[in-house]
């Protein structure tokens, strides 16, 4: 009973069935609505927008688009505007007015294969600086861009020559806690995490976790980075403390099954 008693329980709220693949769902930032984004059997991308009443979902819009939609993001965006941001899987970067969504207000031919993951930050009243959308992609490139520049991104994170591409699965923005500050982390196939900052352009940290690498996550964006969370394909997660970077042996972390 008391151990019991220790494991949380999580209750379903509501259930909704669906009828395409669905590879990212946000929330409409302070609403009761939330976006599904994903593939249909015909191979076009789907968008549907869904509000929460009571114990029930409510299908308000569904839109349909050329190609499958692998991820989303609004964190680039203000609260006015609330614009996503997805990452398709032909390597299109493009940016939704979901009041007006026939035609992108921002878009670019970001990478040349599938965008898996996608990041933002400066919007939303998260993190200091500009507006930016970090893109990791399989053509092994992670890419920074700002909406206010047409079609070159801001960085460019690719192998360096003689380098193998490595299948970029998950990207995440962290320590923008003021105007100068920011970094990208991005996790591979292969188990590589790298940590790239933004403010000196270069490669701050690398290590390698052994299984294809799934997620990363700081704590918080906004804050100078504290916490970074890694979960791989072998079913571990590893917590690395970002305040204790060590010349040669990288953060101190723990790692638990």
């Amino acid at each position: 009973a008391a151990a019991g008693a220790e494991r949380p329980q999580v209750v379903s709220h509501v259930q909704q069935a669906l009828s395409y693949t669905v590879f990212d769902c946000k929330w409409v930032p302070r609403s009761a609505r939330l976006l599904c984004l994903g593939s249909a059997a015909r191979g076009t991308g789907v968008v549907q927008l869904y509000e929460l009443h009571g114990a029930r979902l409510q299908l308000l819009r569904e839109i349909e688009k050329p190609k499958p939609i692998k991820c989303g993001t609004f964190g680039a965006t203000s609260l006015q505007q609330r614009y996503l941001a997805t990452g398709d899987f032909d390597g299109n970067l493009n940016i939704w007015n979901l009041e007006a969504p026939e035609l992108p207000v921002y878009s670019v031919k970001g990478h040349k294969e599938i965008i898996n993951s996608i990041d933002g930050v400066g919007g939303l009243g998260i993190g200091e600086g500009a507006p930016e959308i970090v893109t990791g992609s399989r053509d092994g490139t992670v890419k920074v861009w700002d909406p206010r520049q047409n079609d070159t991104p801001v960085a460019n994170m690719e192998p360096v020559q003689g380098e193998s591409k490595r299948d970029c699965w998950t990207v995440a923005f962290g320590n923008a806690y003021n105007q100068e500050e920011r970094v990208v982390c991005a996790g591979y196939d292969n188990g590589d995490i790298k940590l790239f900052d933004l403010r000196t352009m270069s490669l701050r940290w690398e290590t390698n976790i052994k299984n294809g690498v799934c997620s990363v996550e700081f704590d918080r964006k906004d804050i100078n980075m504290n916490k970074l969370v890694a979960t791989s394909l072998e079913g571990k997660f590893h917590v690395f403390d970002m305040r204790t970077q060590h010349p040669t042996k990288g953060f101190a972390s723990v790692s638990e099954k």
